[in-house]
């Protein structure tokens, strides 16, 4: 197809986010032209970890993304700790070398640094084809017409647009137009704050010579009491400069008891942190000693808060509007979120090549949901199955992350295309 007279699709994306950046990229190198609406006044995620295994790698790779750039460090699979007793074992991803000749073995790394790479694959003057993306901060949107494929900024702006991504997160603005109605996440009952800790400072404290022993990977330090789990979730980011940490527990404010006040024990922390993991062993409780690293979010560097999770949604699509991410199946943090919305993105890339037409939205909509919104309801009720004993899971622990990992979301959805539409573009490439 001849780019040079085929008019590409103006797309607009709403949030700058892991998803809708992915998303503007993805459809940046199909040839469209793609504009991103963010409400805050300049990126303000909290600084927090993240993990990003096969699945994502695999695309980032085809975007062109740089490994170096995120500061990562590997993580080669998982090591498990009972939080009271200190027992446990380390085991390694299967196929770990095959994935490191790939590229595409796992890492963790600071969230600000994979958004800073997304965001120059986004909106950069590089070598990432078609035009580069237009990034609108503090440009907050108010309302949706998803058949005329617009928007509405708080300043009283519209934007037309021949397709409208809602990557706007769990309190999406975008959602109720696709929807027709306001719904909100459900509670779980669990709640977590998350840190980054100082690890310069872990030799200080010897009972935490257990984060240098094991395999390259998170610890999992995990009781369960009753139905009810606690856990940390701990790991290096910032080539290990850096200590990630995430503790879940069940909120006492819902449920009228907190389960971390058996002894007086870390009673110094009480005020720094929600709660005691008073009866967690000595060597694990010793982390909430090492100090906090301060955020633009939180000068205490500790935020807390609920856990909530979408309910399935009737529909991600509606006219020439649609909902990704966090914005259609948010769910807990546990369940690798950003992977999935990359996932999507790089769909859309398949399903929107340059030469797709206005009239043609509304059918690859109804496509992208076919591929994707079975996966991504799948993944929220299983995760929140493993909080709430009232849910039944449907696979094993083992059997959600191979599901999780495994999938070739370029392939799948090149397959789709070439089934339905007659074409196979190269995940969005245009010369």
């Amino acid at each position: 197809m001849d780019s040079s007279t085929t008019r590409p699709l103006n797309i607009t994306v709403v949030g700058a986010g892991i998803g809708g950046l992915a998303a503007a990229i993805a459809l940046r190198r199909s040839g469209n032209r793609v504009k991103i609406f963010e409400s805050s006044p300049h990126n303000t995620e909290f600084g927090a970890g993240i993990s990003l295994q096969n699945n994502s790698l695999r695309i980032l790779n085809a975007w062109g993304f740089l490994r170096e750039n995120l500061n990562s460090v590997s993580f080669d699979g998982i090591n498990i700790r009972d939080a009271v007793t200190g027992e446990g074992h380390s085991v390694t991803f299967p196929h770990l070398e095959q994935a490191k000749a790939k590229a595409i073995n796992a890492l963790t790394c600071q969230r600000n640094d994979l958004l800073e790479e997304l965001k120059r694959l986004a909106v950069g003057d590089n070598d990432c084809p078609g035009p580069p993306a237009e990034l609108y901060f503090d440009s907050k949107v108010v309302s949706c017409d998803t058949e005329a494929g617009s928007i509405t900024l708080e300043s009283g702006e519209a934007v037309a647009a021949d397709l409208v991504i809602g990557a706007d997160g769990i309190h999406s603005t975008i959602r109720p137009s696709i929807l027709g109605e306001s719904v909100t996440a459900d509670t779980t009952g669990l709640s977590c704050f998350r840190c980054l800790l100082d690890a310069t400072k872990v030799a200080d404290h010897p009972t935490l010579s257990w984060l240098n022993e094991g395999i390259e990977a998170p610890w999992n330090i995990t009781t369960v009491e009753g139905s009810h789990f606690s856990s940390f979730m701990v790991y290096f980011v910032r080539k290990r400069e850096l200590l990630n940490l995430v503790a879940y527990y069940h909120d006492r404010h819902r449920e009228g008891k907190c389960p971390f006040d058996r002894r007086g024990r870390g009673a110094s922390n009480e005020s720094r942190y929600p709660g005691s993991f008073s009866y967690f062993s000595a060597e694990f409780e010793t982390l909430l000693d090492l100090p906090t690293v301060p955020t633009t979010a939180s000068p205490t560097g500790i935020l807390r808060w609920q856990l909530p999770a979408m309910p399935l949604l009737s529909t991600w699509v509606k006219g020439r509007a649609m909902i990704m991410g966090d914005a259609a199946h948010s769910t807990l943090p546990t369940s690798g979120r950003a992977g999935i919305a990359i996932e999507e993105a790089v769909t859309l890339g398949v399903l929107f090549p340059l030469g797709t037409t206005g009239d043609e939205v509304s059918e690859r909509l109804e496509a992208f949901q076919e591929l994707c919104k079975g996966r991504g309801d799948l993944v929220n009720s299983e995760s929140v199955a493993r909080v709430d004993s009232t849910q039944k899971k449907t696979m094993s622990d083992r059997e959600l992350q191979v599901y999780l990992v495994a999938r070739d979301a370029i392939k799948t959805a090149e397959e789709y295309s070439r089934l339905h539409f007659d074409a196979a573009p190269s995940h969005g490439d245009v010369d």
